[in-house]
C-alpha cells in the first residue's frame, strides 16, 4: 500500500497533506517506540483519540505490533470509560493533549483504572502548543528505528476490542482479528455497482468518529486500502461539510441518519455544488424511506443504503443500483457474505422467503465473541450462524428487509409493532426533524408506542391529534402513537445516532416514581 501509493496523499488535516510513505514512516518509528516502551503483543491499549492523524498512527502502530486495541469514545461517561479500561484489562492508555480531551485522560490516571498515559501533541498537526502534564509520556519522546522483525501476528489474534453501545447495562467488548478486519475490508472492496470509484483518486471525507466500526473499517480501512485521500475531521458541523463538499471537491462521503438529516435540514443546503459526489452511504442505523428519497434530491444521485453490526466489522448487505427503493430495504449480503432468516422461537430452524424472524449471519468478517463473556458468546451463535437480534425477512430474490431491532419491538394486543416502521411514517410530515417511538405500558394493549418528536425551526404545534390524523392513512390502528412528547433535542449515542435506549430508561424511571407516589 504505502509502496504504490508512496507519494500521494494519505491523509488531510488542517489543510496539511499527509503521504502514505510519510504515514508508514510515522507509524513503524511510534510502533518501535511502543514496543520498546514495553507494550506487548496481546496487551489492551486504550485509544482516547478524535479525528485527528494519531488516531490512525496510533491505530495502525498497535496492531503493527499485535496489542489489542480498545476504543474509547471521547464522549463516554466517566463510568463507562471506566468500565471498558477496567473490562479489557487495558492499564495504558493513549490520548492526546486537546484542551478538552486532556481531563478525562489524566483522570484515568487519577482514579487508578489506568497505569501509564501516553499523549500525542497537537501541536504536530498545526494545533497550538500545550504544556501537557508531567504524568503523561509524549509520544513523540517514544519514537524509535523500527526493529529487524516486527512480532508475528496471526489472523486469529484478536486486534480490536470494540465495546458495543450497551442499549442495556454496561456495553461488551465485540472480539474482532485480523482476519475479521482484513476481511471486512476487502468485502468493501470487491462490492461493484454503478459507481466506479477509481482507486487511488477518492477524496474521502471522514466526518464520523474513527473510534466507531463503521467509520473505522468502511471508511478509514477500506479507503487507505486504495489509496484514496482521507479528509480527517473532527466533528460534524452540516455547513462546514457542505462548503467542503464544494471546495475540495470531495467524492465520498459516509453518514449516519441523524447527519443527512442536519444536511437536508440546513437552509442553504441547496445552493452549494455537490456534484463532485460520486458515492454516498449511509450507514449505523435505519434511514427513513422518505427522509432518504428526499436526501438523494439534495445530492443529486443515489444514497447508497447498507445494514451491518459491531460484531460484523460492520459489513453485511448492500442496496444494489438496480433495485426498486422501499421501506426497509437493507439489500443483499456483500461478497463473501452469507445470510438467513431464522425462526425467533428457534434459530436453528431457518424459515421461507416472505417470513419475518431474526436475521442471522456468517462470513469471515463476524467477531468470534465477547470479551470476558463466554456464556453471552455461547448464546449468539446457533449452528456457525451469529444471531443478530435485527428482525427482518428476506424476499424470493435474496433481498432483505430490516423490520426493526427484536428488543425494540412492541407487542400491542397481541400484535407486532415494529418502531422502526412507525419512525419512518412520521418523518414523512414535513414539520418533524427527527423521532423515536418506545414502547410503553398500557393496561388494555399490555403495550402502546409513544412517539418522541422535535419540529423543524418555526414550525407550529404538534399535537398528539394532529399527529394521529396525519397518520392514519398511513399505520394501522394497533401502531398509531397513544402519547405524543415534542423536544428540543433526542438522546444521541457518542457515534450520533438516536438512543431510543436513553427514553426506555426515561419511562421507566417515569413509571417506577409514579408508582411509588
Amino acid at each position: 500500500m504505502a509502496e504504490r501509493w508512496a507519494d500521494r496523499p494519505a491523509l488531510e488535516y488542517r489543510g496539511q497533506r499527509i503521504t502514505y510513505a510519510a504515514m508508514k514512516a510515522a507509524v513503524d518509528r511510534l510502533a518501535a517506540g511502543l514496543l520498546r516502551f514495553g507494550i506487548e503483543p496481546g496487551q489492551a491499549v486504550g485509544l482516547l483519540l478524535p479525528n485527528t492523524p494519531w488516531h490512525p498512527i496510533c491505530f495502525l502502530a498497535l496492531t503493527r505490533i499485535g496489542a489489542r486495541v480498545v476504543h474509547l469514545s471521547p464522549l463516554d461517561a466517566r463510568r463507562v470509560l471506566h468500565h471498558k479500561l477496567t473490562d479489557s484489562g487495558a492499564r495504558v492508555v493513549i490520548g492526546t493533549d486537546l484542551p478538552n480531551l486532556l481531563p478525562p485522560a489524566l483522570e484515568l490516571l487519577e482514579s487508578g483504572v489506568a497505569d501509564r498515559l501516553l499523549l500525542g501533541e497537537d501541536a504536530a498537526w498545526g494545533g497550538e502548543a500545550a504544556p501537557g502534564d508531567a504524568r503523561a509520556v509524549p509520544l513523540s519522546s517514544i519514537s524509535a528505528e523500527p526493529p529487524t522483525a516486527w512480532p508475528a501476528i496471526s489472523p486469529d489474534d484478536v486486534a480490536l476490542l470494540q465495546y458495543t453501545g450497551g442499549t442495556t447495562g454496561m456495553p461488551k467488548g465485540a472480539m474482532l482479528t485480523h482476519g475479521n478486519l482484513t476481511a471486512a475490508v476487502s468485502i468493501y472492496r470487491n462490492w461493484h455497482d454503478a459507481d466506479v470509484l477509481a482507486p487511488g483518486e477518492q477524496r474521502v471525507l471522514a466526518v464520523l468518529p474513527l473510534f466507531h466500526i463503521y467509520a473505522l473499517t468502511s471508511v478509514l480501512l477500506r479507503h487507505l486500502a486504495d489509496g484514496n485521500e482521507v479528509l480527517l475531521r473532527p466533528r460534524f458541523d452540516a455547513e462546514t461539510v457542505l462548503r467542503e463538499i464544494e471546495m475540495l471537491r470531495v467524492t465520498c462521503l459516509s453518514g449516519v441518519p441523524t447527519i443527512w438529516i442536519a444536511l437536508l435540514n440546513h437552509p442553504g443546503a441547496s445552493t452549494f455544488d455537490l456534484s463532485s459526489l460520486r458515492a454516498c452511504v449511509s450507514g449505523g442505523a435505519p434511514l427513513p424511506f422518505d427522509v432518504a428519497a428526499r436526501v438523494e434530491a439534495l445530492l443529486g444521485r443515489p444514497l447508497r443504503i447498507g445494514w451491518g453490526m459491531t460484531e460484523t466489522a460492520p459489513a453485511g448487505t448492500r442496496v444494489p443500483a438496480s433495485a426498486t427503493p422501499r421501506p426497509g430495504i437493507i439489500g443483499v449480503p456483500l461478497p463473501g457474505v452469507d445470510m438467513r432468516i431464522v425462526a425467533l422461537e428457534d434459530p436453528s430452524r431457518e424459515l421461507q422467503p416472505g417470513e419475518a424472524g431474526e436475521m442471522a449471519i456468517r462470513g469471515p468478517n463476524v467477531f468470534i465473541g465477547y470479551w470476558n463473556k463466554p456464556e453471552e458468546t455461547e448464546a449468539a451463535f446457533v449452528d456457525g450462524w451469529f444471531l443478530t437480534g435485527d428482525i427482518g425477512r428476506m424476499e424470493e430474490n435474496g433481498m432483505f428487509f430490516l423490520m426493526d431491532r427484536r428488543k425494540n419491538m412492541i407487542i400491542s394486543g397481541g400484535f407486532n409493532v415494529y418502531p422502526a416502521a412507525v419512525e419512518g411514517a412520521i418523518y414523512e410530515h414535513p414539520d418533524v426533524t427527527e423521532c423515536i417511538v418506545i414502547g410503553i405500558p398500557d393496561a388494555y394493549r399490555g403495550q402502546s408506542a409513544k412517539a418522541f418528536v422535535t419540529l423543524r425551526p418555526g414550525a407550529p404545534e404538534l399535537s398528539l391529534d394532529m399527529l394521529k390524523a396525519f397518520l392514519r392513512d398511513r399505520v394501522g390502528r394497533h401502531e398509531m402513537p397513544v402519547a405524543l412528547e415534542l423536544r428540543e433535542s433526542l438522546p444521541r449515542t457518542p457515534a450520533g445516532k438516536l438512543m431510543a435506549s436513553a427514553l426506555v430508561a426515561e419511562e421507566q424511571a417515569r413509571q417506577d416514581q409514579e408508582s411509588h407516589a
